[in-house]
């Protein structure tokens, strides 16, 4: 059970809410400045966030919302859906962030604030506004990422509340991310996809996907959303691969708003903008990890992995770097995929698939499901296949037949390579995993990829 605050606590971070509401103050001088106003009100959702896990953690258990950690030896009660806190507060922060991305447009296009003494013509005196001047497409899809951003949010509360069915809410992100997809057609509308310089002389510099596009940024929202769930299952791993994520996004936002990048380069707004949803979810997210690190004191619940995945999904397509987010998804990717025979039921699949506690040695070993009857011959010659190959452990009786697995994901199978091991260091294994292919991809992204197209974007 999480406790209230200490004085250390409260004194820290009430010292930190009052420096970001000073840094808040002054960036109203000269032109806003809100990428400086978001690292602010990063400080601050990551103070609010954390003081309420504290706070509202009993109310939590009180009310039903609580579980136990199956991977200790001491099962206590902890509570649960805490990523709920999580989202609301990130929610509630990009509706009052609204103004400052906003300031300089709202102050060179109204008649007061700032314009008192230049002259207008008589159509803007009585308007009131230079309507023109507003950036309404950049407001579009800021608020287009909010509505997206709620209604995923809704999914993750009710799959805690009512444990929907996978089957049920798998399409569901596909829903939420219609206003976003709607905003992209009207502000964007690009569906042209770059063709490798070998397939050029058949298909053209340039080839349109059309409607297609559409298809796969709504496959996209539903692979980000449910993948960060999918990869779960033992203390950290869901907020800390979303914190690894999450911040080599910022570094690839970084490489077009560097001072060695083109300016004006043509990407830097959608980078910005970028930035302006991800550092306070980095705020958040670091509240959240410091509760849910091992030895968890709460768990995050199905609200926050459906909610970082949509961040992921809204900041890469609103951003208009969905190729290179794919690239950093590469581990939930293979797992998915190596998840797929028990997700379609192609092998059994238990309903809880998280890593065994051996409470006589305290370390997480692979967790396995067994055979009520010997499966068909093609499905155990694969099986073996992927024993051989050391994808899977299979166990055989004596007749040779096969009377257990290992479960079917990324988690297990690095159990399988690497032994039996510590729940934190399993989860340190996995995050520096996520990292190094993530390093890897936007290498290939601004570096590799020059082998196949004439140029980089950055």
């Amino acid at each position: 059970m999480v406790a209230a605050l200490s004085g250390t606590e409260a004194l820290s971070l009430g010292s930190l809410a009052l420096a970001c509401i000073g840094v808040l103050f002054n960036t109203f001088q000269g032109e806003g400045a809100p990428l400086v106003a978001s690292i602010a009100f990063s400080g601050l959702a990551y103070a609010a966030c954390y003081a309420l896990i504290r706070w509202l953690g009993p109310a939590f258990v009180r009310r039903g919302f609580k579980g136990r950690d199956l991977c200790k030896t001491k099962q206590t009660e902890i509570p649960e859906t805490m990523g709920a806190v999580c989202a609301m507060v990130y929610i509630f922060v990009l509706i009052v962030f609204i103004p400052w991305p906003f300031y300089k447009d709202i102050v060179a296009a109204t008649s007061g604030g700032g314009n008192r003494d230049v002259m207008k013509e008589l159509e803007e005196v009585e308007t009131g506004r230079l309507l023109h001047k507003f950036p309404h497409n950049k407001l579009a899809s800021y608020l287009s990422a909010l509505l997206s951003l709620q209604c995923i949010v809704l999914l993750g509360i009710g799959d805690d509340l009512f444990d929907i069915r996978w089957r049920h809410k798998v399409l569901i992100p596909a829903v939420a991310a219609i206003p976003m997809l709607i905003v992209y057609f009207v502000d964007f509308g690009v569906t042209q996809m770059v063709v490798p310089t070998p397939l050029r002389p058949y298909l053209g510099d340039l080839f349109d996907l059309g409607w297609l596009y559409y298809v796969y940024m709504a496959m996209l929202s539903i692979f980000s959303s449910n993948s960060i769930n999918i990869l779960a299952g033992i203390n950290g791993i869901e907020v800390a691969q979303s914190l690894v994520i999450a911040l080599l996004i910022v570094l690839n936002d970084a490489l077009y708003l560097s001072p060695f990048a083109p300016y004006p380069h043509p990407a830097t707004d959608s980078h910005l903008f970028s930035l302006y949803l991800l550092l306070p979810f980095i705020g958040v997210s670091l509240a959240l990890l410091k509760h849910n690190w091992y030895p968890a004191k709460v768990f995050v619940g199905d609200t926050y992995c459906y909610f970082a995945g949509m961040v992921f999904a809204v900041d890469g397509i609103l951003g208009h770097f969905s190729k290179t987010l794919m690239l950093l998804l590469l581990p939930q990717a293979f797992n998915f995929v190596y998840s797929a025979p028990q997700l379609f039921h192609l092998v059994p699949c238990p309903r809880h698939r998280l890593p065994h506690f051996n409470a006589r040695t305290g370390l997480l070993e692979c967790s396995r499901f067994e055979f009520k009857k010997p499966p068909a011959a093609p499905i155990a010659a694969v099986l073996m296949l992927l024993h051989r190959l050391r994808l899977l452990h299979v166990e055989t009786d004596e007749r040779g037949e096969l009377r257990s697995c290992s479960n079917f994901t990324l988690i297990n199978l690095w159990l399988v390579w690497f032994g039996p091991m510590r729940e934190d260091r399993l989860a340190l294994g996995l995050l520096a995993f996520q990292a190094a292919v993530g390093v890897l991809g936007l290498f290939i992204r601004h570096r590799a990829a020059l082998l196949i197209f004439t140029q980089d974007n950055w």
